[in-house]
């Protein structure tokens, strides 16, 4: 589980699962707040999941935006 890494918006991490579209675990973070929108990398699909459950499901950052 990841829990001391720092997200940014537009930051690119990859997930644990991966999504149907394209089989991409690459997502961009949009929103940040007690919720946090995610879009697919692969496809574009959009999704808002609870930040507890994002900070568990987040394996690394892809791409840093500095």
């Amino acid at each position: 589980m990841v829990t001391n890494m720092e997200y940014k918006l537009n930051d690119i991490v990859e997930m644990k699962k991966a999504h149907p579209c394209k089989k991409s675990t690459q997502w961009q973070i949009i929103r940040m707040g007690a919720d946090i929108k995610i879009k697919c990398v692969g496809c574009g699909r959009i999704v808002m999941i609870p930040r507890l459950k994002f900070q568990k499901d987040a394996k690394k950052v892809v791409k840093s935006n500095n």
